[in-house]
């Protein structure tokens, strides 16, 4: 006669602590990841072709949705923000664009040589996409407080504030600002740090 095997109490014990603690970490990993992505950094993939070539199509941005809690957006940086009602977006469709003009700016194009420029100071954009002019639409807005200018580097294929100028000067609010995008994230070779062009270095305060 065989006698049956008890299994003993302890391994079970073991086994459902294992378990227990395993379950413990993957909760809490989510929990983690869901208050990153709600507060702190969230990837974001470029549809359109309006950031080119600075951003191309299926391109993967990280954006810090911490900074403008802490500060304004800034001339030069590229956010991503929830388009203003009149802009006639999708409920939850998100635009990303560069910051051209803060409060109290004034943006014209164009100047004798076609160029964009700010507060009277001419920029070189040399982010543009290959052969596209910097504006063919003209404009004359000073950003009024709490808004801003954005326009995207491939300006013949983006729907910006030039398109709805009609509508606030084509500013949109600070407070639709999700974040800033930092960097390109994927695919790898793409992979690089998104900071500000040079040539807004040199643009004046308005007065």
């Amino acid at each position: 006669m065989y006698a049956a095997a008890v299994p003993a109490t302890g391994n079970v014990k073991s086994r459902r602590s294992r378990w227990t603690a395993n379950i413990v970490m993957l909760v809490v990993a989510a929990l983690v990841a869901i208050v990153v992505r709600t507060y702190l950094v969230q990837t974001f993939f470029i549809p359109s072709g309006s950031m080119e070539q600075t951003l191309i199509i299926d391109d993967k941005v990280l954006v810090n949705k911490v900074l403008y809690r802490f500060r304004d957006p800034e001339r030069g940086e590229i956010i991503v923000f929830r388009p203003p009602p009149a802009w006639s977006a999708g409920p939850d469709e998100d635009y990303i664009k560069r910051v051209i003009g803060v409060a109290g700016d004034r943006v014209k194009c164009c100047d004798d040589k076609h160029r964009v420029t700010i507060n009277g100071t001419a920029l070189d954009e040399d982010y543009l996409y290959p052969g596209d002019e910097p504006s063919m639409t003209p404009f004359d807005v000073t950003v009024p407080a709490g808004r801003l200018f954005v326009l995207g580097d491939h300006r013949s294929a983006s729907a910006d504030s030039r398109a709805h100028l009609g509508a606030s000067s084509g500013t949109i609010p600070v407070d639709r600002v999700v974040g800033r995008a930092f960097v390109t994230c994927w695919p790898l070779p793409r992979w690089r740090s998104l900071s500000v062009p040079s040539t807004f270095a040199g643009v004046p305060n308005p007065h």
